[in-house]
C-alpha cells in the first residue's frame, strides 16, 4: 500500500551540526528515489549511510518505509525495532509500524500503533485515515467517526499548514515556525496557521505573542473550541485569571460536564486563591471516572495530585496525604505525587513506599521527568531515616538529571547585576525622589528561596491589617515589558532603559502593579504581601515605582540556605539550584546585589536573618512590625494558629510553632558539601 509520508527536515540526534549537513544531499537523493518508486535503491542508499550515521532519523525512516513499500514487512518491522532504539518517541515510527501491521492484516496491533502515533502527533493524516477504516472494519463506529472528523479536518487545510503541524508535532519547532510564518506572509491571515504559531509561542514561553494570536483566531472563529481551550491555558500561564475565567465561560456553557473545561475552571479558582471551592469539584470529577483502563488511572492520578495540592494549601494535611498516595496507587511511577508527599516536609515514608520508589527510579519505562521527581523524593525519604550517604546520592542524581535539561546560564543574572549597579546609583534615585505611586499597601518579602520568607509572610499575614497573597508575578511582568522581546544577554535592555522613563511612565507602572494585584486581594485589608523571592533583583525598580512600599530581605545561613535549595525540586523556575557551583555563584551574586541596594538606598530594605528570628521571635516580630508601621499584635507571635492558604514548600512548617531542629540539618551532609563551602568562600560561610 503506497502512502504519502511526512519526512522530517532535520536530524535531531546527530551530535554535531556538520555531520547532519554532510548527509543532507544524500538524503534528498533518497527522497527522490522514493518519490519515483525506486524503493530498492532507497534501501541500499539508506543502509550504506546508516553504517556511518546509525542514529540518523531520516535514514532510519527511509529504510523502514521503503522496505514496507517493497512488501518486505518483517524486514520493515525489524528496521523499526532498530529505529525505536534511537528514537522511541517519534510519531512516524509508530505510524510505519501500524501500517506494517495493516499489511499483515493484524487489525488490533495496527490500531494500537496508529492510536499511539496520532496521540503523539495529531497532524498525521494517514494515521487518522487508516484508523477510520480499521475502526469501521472492527465495528467501532464511534471511534471511526472521530477519526474521520480528524482526517477531514486536516484534509481541508492548505498543505503547508498540515506539513507545519506535522513538524510541530514531532518537535521540529524551528522548521514549523519558519514554514508557517512564510505561509502567513504569502497567504494572509488563516485561523489554523495563526493557532499553530500561537502554540509554538506558548511552547517557547513567548506568552504575549501567543495571547495576541489566539485572540485573533477567536475574533475570526469565535466557536473554535480547541483554540479557546488553548487560549485559556495561555491566560492561566500569564496569571491573567479573571480574563481566563471570562474566556472559558463559553466552553463551560456549551459543555458544563466536560472534565477538561472543569479542570481549567478549577485551576483558575486556585489562581484566584479559592482553594476550598475546588476541593469538592475535584472529588466529584474523581467519582465520575469509571473503570481501570490506563487512561482512567492516569486521569485519576492527575486529579488526586491536584486535589492533594488544594488540601495541603488549606491545611488539610491528612486528606492531602491520602490523595497523593491514591495517585501513586494508580501510577506507581508518578514522580510528581511521590515528590508532593516529600514536599510536605513533615511526612515520613513507609518502607514499602521507599521500595516502590527505588524500583520505579530504576525502571526502564519511567519517564525522565518522573525519574527526577522520584530521585528528590527518595532523597528526602532516606534523609528522614538517617541514611545520609544514600540520601545524598539520590539528591545528587536528581540534580544532575535536572541540570542537564534546564539550560541555566549563570552569566545572565551576573550581567543583570552589573547593569543594576551601573544604572541604579545614589544620584539616579535622588533625581527621581518624588516619582512613583505613593501607595503604601505592598509589603515585598524577597531573597533566596528556602531562606525563611514563608515564615515572615505567615507572621505578617497573622496581622489584622495585612493580607497574605502568594508569589505574585506582577513585578516580573513589568520587567518583561521594559525588557522588550529582543533578548540580548550581553547587553540587556533592562535595567538600562530605566533612565529613559519619565515621571508619568514611572507612576503608570506603579498604578499597573496595584491594579494587576487586586484580584489576589480578597480580604480588603490595607496592606498585602508579595512574596516573590526573585524580586530582590528588582529592588531598584520597586523603589522607583512604589517608593512607599516596604521591602524585607529574608536572609539565612549560606550553607543551610544553599543546601536546602539543592535538595528542593521547584515546580518552575529557580534553575540555579541544581548544581553546587551554580548555587554558590548565585548566592554570592545575591549578596553583592543586596549590598548595593543597602549602599544606594540606605535603610530602605529591612534584613531579617532566619536564625535571629528563631532565637528571638518576639523581638524580631516587633522589629518587622515597626518597620512596616504596624501596631504589635499577639497573633503575629502565634502565627501557627492563623488559618490561611499557604502555597510554598514550607506550608506545613509554618503551621507549627517555632522550632530550631531544622537550622543545622545541613550538617548531616557536611562530608559531601566541601565543594559548596569552597565555592562560597570563607567570607560568606562565616555569615
Amino acid at each position: 500500500m503506497a502512502t504519502q509520508i511526512d519526512l522530517p527536515t532535520s536530524d535531531q540526534n546527530e551530535p554535531a551540526l556538520g555531520v547532519a549537513e554532510a548527509v543532507t544531499s544524500e538524503i534528498s537523493t533518497l527522497h527522490a528515489l522514493q518519490a519515483d518508486g525506486d524503493y530498492s535503491a532507497a534501501v541500499l542508499g539508506a543502509t550504506r549511510l546508516l553504517s556511518d550515521h546509525p542514529s540518523n532519523r531520516d535514514l532510519l525512516l527511509i529504510e523502514a518505509h521503503s522496505l514496507r513499500m517493497m512488501k518486505q514487512t518483517d524486514a520493515a518491522l525489524a528496521a523499526l525495532e532498530r529505529f525505536e532504539a534511537h528514537h522511541p518517541n517519534f510519531s512516524q515510527l509508530f505510524l510505519e509500524r501500524g501500517l506494517c501491521h495493516v499489511a499483515k492484516r493484524d487489525a488490533a496491533a495496527a490500531i494500537q500503533c496508529l492510536r499511539r502515533a496520532v496521540s503523539m502527533n495529531p497532524a498525521l493524516v494517514m494515521g487518522w485515515h487508516m484508523l477510520d477504516g480499521l475502526y469501521r472494519m472492527t465495528g467501532d463506529s464511534r471511534s471511526a467517526d472521530l477519526a474521520a472528523r480528524h482526517s477531514a479536518s486536516l484534509a481541508s487545510l492548505p498543505q503547508p499548514i498540515v506539513h507545519a503541524k506535522v513538524l510541530h508535532g514531532d518537535g521540529e519547532m524551528d522548521a514549523a515556525e519558519a514554514l508557517i510564518r512564510r505561509f502567513l506572509i504569502e497567504a494572509g491571515d488563516h485561523p489554523e496557521a495563526m493557532r499553530l504559531l500561537a502554540q509554538i509561542g506558548h511552547l517557547r514561553n513567548v506568552l504575549d505573542d501567543a495571547e495576541t494570536l489566539y485572540a485573533g483566531v477567536l475574533a475570526m472563529v469565535p466557536d473554535h473550541d480547541e483554540a479557546r481551550h488553548e487560549y485559556v491555558q495561555v491566560l492561566i500561564a500569564r496569571h491573567k485569571f479573571p480574563q481566563a475565567r471570562e474566556a472559558l465561560e463559553p466552553l463551560l456553557s456549551r459543555d458544563p460536564r466536560n472534565h477538561a473545561h472543569r479542570t481549567q475552571a478549577a485551576t483558575i479558582s486556585v489562581g484566584l486563591g479559592s482553594f476550598s471551592k475546588v476541593i469538592p469539584e475535584y472529588r466529584e470529577m474523581l467519582s465520575e471516572i469509571p473503570g481501570d483502563t490506563i487512561d482512567a488511572r492516569v486521569r485519576r492520578a492527575d486529579l488526586n495530585l491536584w486535589l492533594g495540592h488544594a488540601l495541603k494549601t488549606e491545611g488539610l494535611t491528612g486528606e492531602a496525604i491520602e490523595a497523593y498516595l491514591a495517585a501513586t496507587v494508580d501510577r506507581p511511577d508518578f514522580g510528581d505525587a511521590w515528590w508532593s508527599l516529600a514536599n510536605l516536609k513533615t511526612y515520613r515514608f513507609a518502607v514499602e513506599s521507599i521500595a516502590v520508589m527505588r524500583e520505579q527510579l530504576d525502571a526502564a519505562g519511567t519517564a525522565e521527568n518522573d525519574r527526577v521527581h522520584i530521585a528528590f523524593a527518595l532523597g528526602k525519604a532516606l534523609e528522614d531515616q538517617g541514611e545520609f550517604a544514600a540520601s545524598w546520592a539520590a539528591y545528587d542524581q536528581g540534580n544532575r538529571m535536572h541540570r542537564v535539561s534546564n539550560g541555566y546560564i549563570p552569566e545572565v543574572f551576573e550581567t543583570n547585576t552589573r547593569e543594576q549597579k551601573r544604572v541604579c546609583t545614589t544620584s539616579f534615585f535622588a533625581e527621581r525622589s518624588s516619582w512613583g505611586l505613593d501607595d503604601p499597601a505592598p509589603i515585598f518579602v524577597l531573597g533566596l528561596p528556602r531562606s525563611g520568607s514563608t515564615l515572615i509572610e505567615q507572621i505578617l499575614a497573622s496581622h489584622s491589617m495585612v493580607e497574605g497573597t502568594q508569589e505574585l508575578p506582577d513585578i516580573q511582568r513589568i520587567v518583561q515589558e521594559l525588557q522588550g522581546r529582543e533578548l540580548n544577554f550581553d547587553n540587556p535592555r533592562y535595567p538600562g532603559v530605566l533612565p529613559d522613563l519619565d515621571e508619568a511612565a514611572v507612576r503608570r507602572f506603579g498604578e499597573q502593579y496595584i491594579a494587576d494585584t487586586l484580584p489576589n486581594r480578597v480580604m480588603n485589608r490595607p496592606y498585602f504581601i508579595d512574596k516573590m523571592p526573585n524580586n530582590f533583583r528588582h529592588v531598584g525598580l520597586i523603589h522607583l515605582i512604589l517608593p512607599n512600599a516596604k521591602i524585607i530581605d529574608a536572609r539565612r545561613n549560606p550553607m543551610a540556605c544553599c543546601f536546602s535549595n539543592y535538595k528542593q525540586l521547584f515546580a518552575q523556575g529557580q534553575e540555579f539550584t541544581y548544581g553546587i557551583e551554580d548555587i554558590a555563584r548565585y548566592y554570592r551574586t545575591y549578596v553583592e546585589l543586596m549590598d548595593h541596594w543597602d549602599t544606594v538606598l540606605p535603610g530602605r530594605v529591612l534584613r531579617v536573618r532566619h536564625e535571629d528570628l528563631i532565637d528571638d521571635l518576639e523581638g524580631n516580630v516587633r522589629t518587622i512590625l515597626d518597620y512596616c508601621a504596624l501596631p504589635f499584635e499577639t497573633g503575629c507571635i502565634e502565627f501557627h494558629k492563623t488559618k490561611r492558604s499557604v502555597r510554598t514548600p514550607s506550608s506545613e512548617q509554618v503551621r507549627q510553632p517555632i522550632f530550631r531542629d531544622g537550622l543545622d540539618q545541613w550538617k548531616n551532609f557536611e562530608p559531601w558539601l566541601g565543594r559548596l563551602r569552597e565555592a562560597l568562600g570563607p567570607d560568606l560561610v562565616q555569615l
